[in-house]
């Protein structure tokens, strides 16, 4: 999608990546309920909190040296609210969210990972439906570090598997909940960002 029309942009919501545009299909409902669960979490943490919570539809231009630069994460937290203008964020969220789709999830691993460890995202969520997984990355240093990759277990599926592998903490992490490290009490709970979610 070098040279879009007019038309493109009525049928796709787009982002612009040094300087190409990347179109992004409209999202399955599986998408759009694990984007809206896990924006309820953190908009009813934080709705007496300087942080603020934003969900699938504000621009963040990141790019002080070309402006027309943007990305549209799923779900953002930011807490520095002199970023946030009428059209968009101008800088870095504290914490961002992608919820992988079969269309966007190269970018969402390689290009706006990159893009989210340059400029300084505190924490980074990468949401994989099909395989009930997130992954959590947190910037030490200006990089991204592993901090775990949370898989989701229904509670039957706990209790018709009780040979869960016991030391090998620094992938897959049986644990219910995710500890948010931008607040020593937020915690999302698995169970809650999968709900309804088949």
């Amino acid at each position: 999608m070098d040279n879009p029309s007019y038309k493109d942009f009525n049928e796709y919501s787009y982002e612009i990546i040094n300087g190409k545009i990347y179109a992004m299909t409209q999202p399955n409902i599986q998408h759009i309920r694990i984007t809206k669960n896990i924006f309820r979490q953190f908009d009813r943490y934080l709705d007496d909190k300087p942080c603020e919570a934003f969900s699938d539809s504000l621009a963040v231009f990141y790019d002080e040296t070309n402006r027309k630069n943007y990305v549209i994460p799923d779900v953002m937290i930011i807490c520095n609210r002199n970023i946030i203008r009428f059209n968009g964020a101008y800088g870095s969220p504290d914490l961002i969210v992608e919820v992988l789709s079969s269309s966007t999830a190269q970018n969402d691993r390689t290009l706006k990972k990159d893009i989210y460890e340059k400029i300084g995202v505190k924490e980074y969520w990468i949401v994989d439906i099909n395989n009930r997984l997130v992954e959590v990355y947190l910037n030490k240093d200006g990089r991204f570090e592993t901090d775990r990759f949370y898989l989701y277990l229904t509670d039957e599926e706990i209790a018709e598997n009780d040979l869960l592998p016991a030391d090998d903490r620094n992938k897959v992490d049986y644990e219910d909940c995710i500890k948010v490290s931008l607040y020593d009490d937020l915690y999302v709970k698995l169970k809650d960002i999968f709900n309804n979610v088949y």
